[in-house]
């Protein structure tokens, strides 16, 4: 039987005005407006901010949640539900809430202090690799010390992460179509990032976590899980870990998932997914109209 899976993207994917449209429905305003107790800012004004305060990590993670869980609640208000659940670095946050593993204000707690330390974390750097030989890619990073493979999206594209003079090392020796250099704060899914996911950890530590609806594809282990303790632990390790979304993609129709649609801003994902999985279903629901 064809099975039906949400993704939810995560940073990269924001622009200015973002889930404003929302604001049209009583239920997507009350969610934005308990947003704001929450975090002590507004979503909707951050959003909508000229100079694109939304790209600052700070605001990006949180406002991500916030729209990506509306969309996923609205959805379900049309009678869908999906059979998996995943999503890329802090889009794992919201599939664990449309999982039911916490409620929205928990985890838009966890994600305003995962954003509060990743944005403090100033040591490193990233850099995407595009149209590379994966061979030659990983005979690198094995030789050099410092840098780690932090996204692996599909087989052209992935992300570098570590210090600087690691990340330019590797970007000098493997032969791409094209490095770009991420304006990140720091070397998000490295073990650059240990202090931050150990001071992390111990807030966490204070959310309870529930069975999921339904399986959940981890970032840092795509094989599909519903355990409560094992989601945990995954998500402890997620800042540190890589974001094996090759392996995600890949894992899907194994699993009899013949539909994948990504909730939230933008078509990253579907458009990365394509690429692995091209006889895939893919679609977007991003905004209000996507939705009618």
């Amino acid at each position: 039987m064809a099975k039906t899976a949400w993704v939810f993207p995560g940073q990269g994917s924001q622009a200015i005005g973002m889930g404003i449209d929302l604001l049209e429905l009583p239920a997507a305003k009350a969610k934005f407006d308990q947003a704001e107790q929450i975090l002590g800012w507004s979503v909707v004004e951050i959003c909508q901010h000229p100079e694109g305060k939304v790209s600052q990590t700070l605001y990006t993670q949180p406002c991500l949640y916030v729209v990506e869980s509306i969309l996923a609640d609205l959805l379900k208000e049309k009678g869908q539900m999906p059979d998996f659940v995943a999503g890329h670095s802090l889009g794992e946050y919201s599939a664990l809430y449309t999982a039911g593993v916490f409620d929205f204000a928990s985890g838009l707690r966890l994600m305003q202090r995962r954003a509060e330390l990743m944005d403090s974390a100033s040591d490193g750097m990233m850099a995407a690799l595009l149209g590379f030989d994966r061979e030659q890619l990983e005979s690198v990073l094995a030789e050099i010390s410092g840098a780690v493979l932090a996204n692996d999206n599909n087989a052209g594209q992935v992300v570098i992460s570590g210090t600087p003079e690691a990340v330019e090392a590797v970007m000098s020796q493997v032969k791409s179509k094209k490095a770009l250099k991420l304006n990140v704060s720091g070397a998000f899914h490295s073990p650059l990032m240990s202090e931050a996911a150990e001071q992390f950890k111990s807030v966490l530590d204070t959310v309870q976590f529930k069975a999921a609806e339904m399986p959940v594809l981890s970032n840092v282990d795509p094989i599909p899980s519903r355990n409560a303790g094992e989601l945990k632990n995954r998500l402890t390790r997620q800042m540190t870990g890589s974001v094996r979304w090759r392996e995600i993609s890949l894992r899907l129709p194994e699993e009899n998932v013949d539909r994948v649609i990504e909730v939230g801003p933008g078509k990253v994902l579907t458009g990365i997914i394509k690429r692995t999985c091209p006889d895939l279903v893919l679609e977007n629901v991003g905004s209000l109209a996507d939705l009618s």
